[in-house]
């Protein structure tokens, strides 16, 4: 161990500071405790229990779709256990209700709400030194209205299913015998919930840092929340209203989207992509934020342009609002409108860029340990950079004419999603589980996990790339035989997919019954989290923490002895007059 008299004063060997079993864990019993608590680490554990449900929900529904593209005339849903479940319907219309409600409960219950809703209100306030959120009241009622949303979809999946996609387009929407306004309830619900969590984090930054901590001396994972919270708070009311209006075009057939009604679908498309687009950052900007921390602590070394990347997470949150209409090309919009576009869509590419370059910058020359977590952290970069780069084909006109609505794109969206949201998000888990519950886990399970994940995912979406090029239209029940080859190799990767994540599961849920204990800074980290017990006691911290630079790992070191890292303090140098009598012989 370097040279320096190791500092107790924010370290779990304090005496004065709570014992691991003092913690928000055990401060109280029963049932109704995590009912009606208004701890926001509570309330973050729920969070990350309901949208883990949501996710395995739509998981098993996406790999019902690849098992029955298998066969080019379909396969899965045609077997004598699916119809025994879906009785007499159509195979094609079953396999537009498994296709959408996949996507309706992965988009809207699991990768909107999974970073900022789950980690971010564990994490916030404990970053920020804090007790609590600003709104602990408004932070419970979020997570109750995410319910009754998810309520509301696990309705439309029980009553007559949902065939419109989850995009719910008109006229699609407007004339489908399916729930249609059962699951846009949900989605208007779901929406408030993630206002209430927005402004809940944009009021907690602004007016609950403590002493010393300024904007530039905050977390990236706090910037990247900041940002996406003001997405949340901005965006989401367009598609409340969206949604809406489809509901009265429904039940009092008021003319807006449906042509029979002298409506226009395309403004439907307008209004749902001013929202989605941002949406789509408010999916992976919190992820940015993750691998941000995740790359500083294990790489052992200060983030690269700190600055820079701050600022990308603003710049990509005001660009997001700008660039809705490449979802359009095709549909119409004036030659100079879709220039216009394509060149904002090219614009919002460079903070992203920024981002990656810093962390590759961060890696460099880094003190780097191939944890769980760091690991993760590599496969996310592979792939969120594969999802970057093929998103320029289509902010390209010319090959998104041909790349349209074709397999193309979602082998791009999930790239970006699920190789960059879904990623980052394992990879904060395994980050930060032993900091929420106190117990570690297996590194070579967590590895093998991320292995498993990578390859994949790979094996699943790469062929898609192909299949896309190629003309393979996306949403299709059947396809050509020519098809077969790709569509069953991309069948075999998710099985591998789905195997990977299972392990993740399994070795997550394994170290609960563990009895290797986490210390407080089990990764060396800097930031304030890292400061208190392992899990966190009630009030996060007996006393206020003392802040610094968040990525100034130079005073934290590995103590052999205690198998932990703990923060030292740097033995003074020592003027000529104090040197000892020895000094210079």
């Amino acid at each position: 161990m370097s040279a320096g008299k190791i500092s107790s004063g924010s370290e779990i060997d304090d005496p004065g500071y709570p014992t691991p079993e003092e913690n928000y864990l055990t401060n109280s019993k029963g049932l109704l405790s995590w009912i009606f608590t208004l701890d926001h680490k509570r309330i973050g554990v729920m969070y990350l229990v309901g949208v883990s449900v949501a996710f395995l929900v739509a998981g098993l529904l996406a790999i019902g779709i690849r098992l029955h593209l298998m066969s080019p005339d379909g396969w899965f849903l045609e077997t004598g256990a699916v119809k025994a479940i879906t009785g007499d319907k159509p195979t094609n219309d079953v396999y537009n209700q498994v296709f959408t409600l996949h996507g309706a409960i992965m988009v809207f219950l699991f990768i909107i709400p999974s970073v900022p809703a789950a980690l971010g209100n564990f994490l916030v306030p404990i970053m920020l030194g804090a007790k609590d959120v600003a709104f602990p009241r408004l932070n419970l009622s979020s997570f109750y209205l995410w319910m009754f949303g998810a309520f509301f979809f696990i309705s439309a999946l029980l009553a007559s299913g949902l065939d419109t996609g989850w995009t719910f387009y008109t006229p699609y929407s407007t004339t489908s015998n399916t729930s249609v306004i059962l699951a846009t309830s949900g989605a208007f619900i779901l929406g408030f919930s993630s206002i209430f969590t927005g402004l809940n984090f944009i009021v907690t930054i602004n007016t609950m840092r403590p002493p010393g901590m300024t904007w530039f001396r905050m977390p990236l994972f706090l910037w990247a929340t900041y940002a996406t919270s003001i997405i949340q708070v901005l965006a989401t009311p367009v598609l409340g209203i969206t949604l809406l209006l489809l509901i009265a075009e429904r039940t009092m057939h008021i003319g807006i989207f449906d042509p029979q009604y002298n409506g226009d679908p395309v403004t439907f498309q307008h209004f749902f992509w001013f929202y989605s687009h941002p949406a789509v950052y408010i999916m992976i900007l919190p992820a940015f934020g993750v691998i941000s921390e995740l790359i500083s602590v294990h790489s052992h070394k200060r983030i690269f342009g700190y600055r820079f990347v701050a600022y990308s997470s603003i710049a990509i949150a005001l660009l997001g609002f700008l660039v809705w209409g490449h979802h359009m090309f095709t549909s119409g919009m004036s030659p100079v409108t879709t220039i216009i576009f394509s060149a904002l869509t090219f614009s919002v590419s460079v903070p992203s860029a920024i981002k990656v370059f810093n962390w590759l910058a961060t890696m460099y020359k880094g003190s780097i340990s191939l944890t769980t977590p760091m690991v993760y952290a590599i496969v996310f970069i592979f792939l969120f950079t594969i999802g970057g780069l093929t998103g320029l084909h289509l902010g390209t006109l010319a090959t998104d004419q041909h790349l349209h609505d074709s397999y193309f794109v979602v082998a791009h969206f999930h790239f970006v999603m699920v190789g960059g949201t879904l990623v980052a998000f394992l990879g904060g888990v395994f980050h930060w589980w032993p900091k929420m519950f106190g117990k570690m886990y297996s590194e070579k399970g967590g590895i093998a996990s991320a292995a498993l994940v990578f390859i994949g995912f790979l094996v699943t979406f790469l062929p898609q790339f192909i299949l896309g090029s190629r003309g393979m239209p996306r949403r299709y029940a059947t396809y050509d035989p020519e098809f077969q080859t790709l569509h069953v190799a991309s069948s075999i990767g998710s099985l591998i997919l789905g195997l990977g994540l299972f392990v993740a599961l399994f070795v997550l849920l394994k170290s609960l019954f563990s009895k290797e204990r986490a210390p407080a800074n089990m990764w060396g980290g800097a930031t304030l989290e890292w400061a208190c017990t392992s899990p966190p006691p009630f009030y996060n911290f007996q006393r206020a923490p003392a802040v610094d630079d968040p990525y100034d790992f130079t005073d934290i070191v590995w103590d052999s002895v205690s198998e932990r890292y703990v923060r030292v303090e740097p033995e003074r140098k020592l003027a000529p007059e104090e040197q000892p009598a020895h000094a210079g012989e």
